[in-house]
């Protein structure tokens, strides 16, 4: 367990921090001076290593385990963040689940579960999340921008993000008074090992060449924008949806 941090150390928890755009998202926040609570569902190693990568850049962390859909578990996680840290800050939720199917041919198993994560965690995520982040603080929900370019197959993932958007926009209008902001940002095309899995190499180039600046984007990419919505200079976008997707229409 760390020690406790100083009185103005800055908090944040981010969920599905061990691994793709979560863990750059852990790595840069903790660059930023804030303590980070690596959220993780499985990969206690890959958590763990995240907070060894912190702790040697001169940072703060420690990794919690949390499946996102769990009220019970998600809780603890808060508790312990308050308990180790003294206060909460900033909550990223980056955990999710892609499930790629035709409607047609989707298993309805498959998409409970998904549900489970994407829609179910992030309101488990979020309840927390309101009701502990201190003043100046801020929420960040994880979309895609799939819910405007409506891919096929991409039915059931898109729709769970689009209930995450609903949700983020009336979050943000709920927590008038309280000097708290609440943004989700929605990645393009992004090389996760999410992303990658399952994909030829030509389907993988065709994305790549979709957005003007003709690249995929990076988790470094979208953890710049992360980190600008929970810092000094973002106070001011409250109850958007950023679509950093290097300018796919």
């Amino acid at each position: 367990m760390p020690i406790q941090s100083p009185m103005d150390q800055r908090v944040a928890i981010v969920t599905g921090g061990s691994r793709g755009i979560g863990r750059q998202v852990a790595e840069r926040l903790a660059a930023d001076g804030f303590a980070v609570v690596v959220g993780y569902a499985g990969n206690k190693d890959a958590a763990d290593d995240v907070v060894k990568t912190i702790e040697a850049a001169g940072g703060s962390a420690y990794a919690a385990r949390a499946d996102v859909g769990d009220e019970t578990a998600v809780a603890a996680l808060f508790d312990l963040a308050e308990a180790t840290y003294g206060g909460i800050d900033a909550v990223v939720h980056a955990a999710g689940r892609m499930l790629l199917s035709p409607v047609a041919e989707l298993d309805l198993g498959e998409l409970d579960a998904l549900y489970h994560t994407n829609i179910r965690g992030t309101f488990v995520v979020d309840q927390q999340a309101v009701r502990r982040l201190r003043p100046g603080g801020a929420l960040v929900n994880f979309s895609t921008s799939v819910v405007g370019l409506a891919f096929p197959g991409y039915g059931a993932y898109a729709a769970s993000k689009g209930a995450v958007e609903a949700l983020t926009l009336i979050l943000a209008r709920e927590l008038r008074g309280r000097d708290v902001t609440v943004n989700a940002v929605a990645p393009g095309p992004t090389a996760t090992e999410l992303f990658l899995d399952g994909k030829d190499e030509e389907t993988i180039a065709r994305l790549a060449a979709q957005p003007p600046l003709e690249r995929l984007g990076t988790p470094q990419d979208i953890a710049g924008v992360v980190s600008f919505l929970v810092g000094p200079e973002g106070r001011w976008i409250n109850g958007q949806v950023v679509r950093a997707n290097g300018g796919i229409i």
